[in-house]
């Protein structure tokens, strides 16, 4: 399935955007146990925003904004989201995230079609680590 272009010839996206508490902390640690560039990154005093990438994949992140309705993880006591991280080799990525600061939920298996572990990131987010056993995912 191809990404389907809009209005000025712009690809169709979605890309999750990551509130969290102690963004420039967050950012790095992105880049060490996910591997991710970083694309664009914007400082102020109140922290860093960020255009994160993981191979293709984008991300946002920046540092919760409660009086805008953004709420990191640990403010409101877990997560609302799962990220999904489709990789070639997950046991190396979630081997990676855990030796920089995620904590296991479950260890990389094999189920329902997938070879799969979850993490919790070092600022509460989950991530679900893995890919499809076969290409009818």
């Amino acid at each position: 399935m191809g990404a389907e272009l809009t209005g000025a010839g712009v690809a169709t996206s979605i890309a999750p955007w990551l509130s969290v508490r102690d963004s420039a902390r967050a950012v790095e640690f992105y880049k060490l146990g996910f591997g991710a560039s970083e694309a664009f990154r914007m400082e102020d005093g109140g922290g860093v925003v960020a255009r994160l990438a993981v191979g293709g994949a984008e991300f946002w992140v920046s540092e919760e904004s409660p009086e805008h309705g953004n709420f990191s993880p640990e403010s409101v006591g877990g997560g609302t989201v799962r990220m999904i991280l489709v990789v070639g080799d997950p046991d190396a990525m979630f081997a990676q995230a855990v030796q920089t600061g995620a904590t296991q939920v479950f260890p990389v298996g094999e189920e329902h079609g997938w070879r799969l572990g979850r993490v919790k990131d070092p600022f509460g987010h989950s991530w679900e680590i893995g890919r499809p056993l076969t290409a009818n995912y």
